[in-house]
């Protein structure tokens, strides 16, 4: 993110909120936009600049999208800012030749079924001026407003959806500004119908297929589905729904409510973790997390939530595995106050749960039941994390075991084909010394780069 440019970008638009009211209106204004309170100063813009000067460049970003939030300024500017906030996360690729096709694809009655929704989402996302004097006395002002108005709302025929698209610069547009204009004409906003909305995604998913890209389900709202464009084929298609980690024991679960995939820790709870709330495409992140631990714990501190959720994953670790104790405290070490927004490091995960014992199912049953770490990022990405001792690949005695290894080799494709990234660590690179940290820290930049999330350097 080129946090050069943002912060002069930001900058006057900030010192601009000086009307907005008293002194302690301003500061409250700073505090809810992620600024520090203002210090006194000769004039009210001088205040504003100098919360804003004091905020630092990790906390640019979400100050820059509050203000987009709560401030938003005209569309071509507010569309500046926004392409560079999304510039480390870009969105599935998908060409002009693809954009084209998928437009053509449709006809004018397909595109939107509710006119006003489809109107607030290119007014969301595009430059469409409108001169509101000229048009409340009714005055076609020449603006892409009016000829919208005229030529697809008033006379639906005039215009193709390829035309349209090409006047709002859907084809020249940024793949993340593309991907959530396609995701809006996906929503139950603009389709109303969970019938028509279905459609419309089988229709465009035979275009967008091509380019190696689709409309998958990913979550509800309102009890209509919500759908995110995401690459085809490389992540799992399912959702999660019932995340059980931080366990070094074998839960005891049982499912209160079969229909509704609720699940119920039987005995020991204090030794299992569920996370039951949705995922979206965006995955889960720390923030999210310690939110919902929060919750559970009914915890009011913010310190407090967040020391004591990392402690309780830290417990879950085995003491008998140094390596993976020294790779979770990394993480956090190398980035410190980032962290919230970065993807979870998720403990001790069960992949697999059988109420069976491996000797009354089998041992080549489930190949492998607990993953040493999750990461669900973007897009429903799914990253395992393995941290390997000599028990993945030696017997007892320290000889080498062909029979493990081809287990674990066996383990690992099932995942992959599953959907999942499999990352392997030797335990003997996890030392404690100065590389090792290096080691750690320059995998998680580089698997968060990979991903579009944004991390420090």
């Amino acid at each position: 993110m080129d946090l050069a440019r943002l912060r002069p970008l930001l900058r006057p638009l900030i010192g601009n909120l000086n009307n907005r009211g008293t002194d302690e209106v301003l500061a409250d204004l700073c505090i809810r936009l992620g600024m520090p309170a203002p210090e006194p100063a000769e004039s009210k813009r001088k205040r504003l600049h100098a919360s804003f000067d004091a905020v630092p460049d990790e906390f640019l970003p979400t100050v820059a999208q509050r203000f987009l939030e709560q401030f938003p300024p005209a569309s071509a500017l507010r569309n500046e800012i926004q392409e560079l906030l999304w510039a480390d996360r870009p969105g599935p690729p998908v060409p002009k030749k693809y954009r084209r096709s998928f437009a053509r694809a449709l006809s004018m009655d397909a595109l939107f079924a509710d006119l006003n929704a489809f109107d607030r989402l290119i007014t969301s996302l595009f430059v469409v001026e409108e001169d509101l004097a000229a048009t409340a006395f009714g005055m076609d002002t020449g603006s892409l407003r009016a000829e919208i108005d005229r030529h697809v709302y008033r006379n639906p025929g005039d215009w193709t959806p390829e035309l349209l698209l090409e006047r709002l610069g859907a084809y020249e547009c940024s793949d993340r500004r593309f991907g959530l204009f396609v995701e809006g004409l996906a929503s139950a906003e603009v389709h109303p119908d969970e019938a028509i909305q279905r459609r419309f995604v089988d229709l465009a998913n035979e275009q967008l297929h091509a380019c190696g890209v689709e409309l998958r389900e990913s979550g509800e709202q309102g009890g209509y589905p919500v759908f995110s464009l995401v690459p085809v084929g490389l992540f799992p298609a399912g959702r999660p729904k019932n995340l059980i980690f931080a366990s070094s024991v074998k839960p005891d679960l049982r499912f209160r409510d079969a229909v509704n995939n609720d699940v119920e820790v039987v005995s020991n709870a204090e030794q299992v973790l569920i996370y039951d709330r949705q995922v979206g495409m965006d995955g889960l992140r720390w923030a999210e997390l310690q939110a919902w631990w929060a919750e559970r714990e009914r915890l009011t501190s913010e310190s407090d939530a967040k020391e004591t959720l990392y402690r309780r994953l830290q417990q879950s670790l085995p003491a008998s595995s140094p390596p993976q104790r020294f790779f979770f405290a990394t993480f956090f070490r190398t980035f410190g106050a980032e962290v919230p927004r970065l993807p979870a490091l998720l403990p001790e995960v069960w992949l697999h749960w059988d109420p069976k014992t491996v000797a009354e199912r089998g041992a080549s049953a489930l190949a492998r039941f607990r993953m040493d770490f999750l990461l669900l990022l973007p897009n429903g990405a799914r990253v395992v994390v393995e941290i390997d001792g000599k028990q993945h690949y030696a017997e007892d005695n320290g000889a080498a075991s062909p029979t493990k290894y081809a287990e674990m080799t066996a383990a690992d494709r099932d995942l992959r084909l599953s959907g999942y990234e499999v990352y392997r660590f030797g335990g003997s690179e996890l030392d404690g010394g100065v590389r090792a940290t290096s080691i750690v820290g320059d995998f998680f930049r580089r698997l968060f780069k990979r991903h579009g999330v944004t991390a420090g350097s």
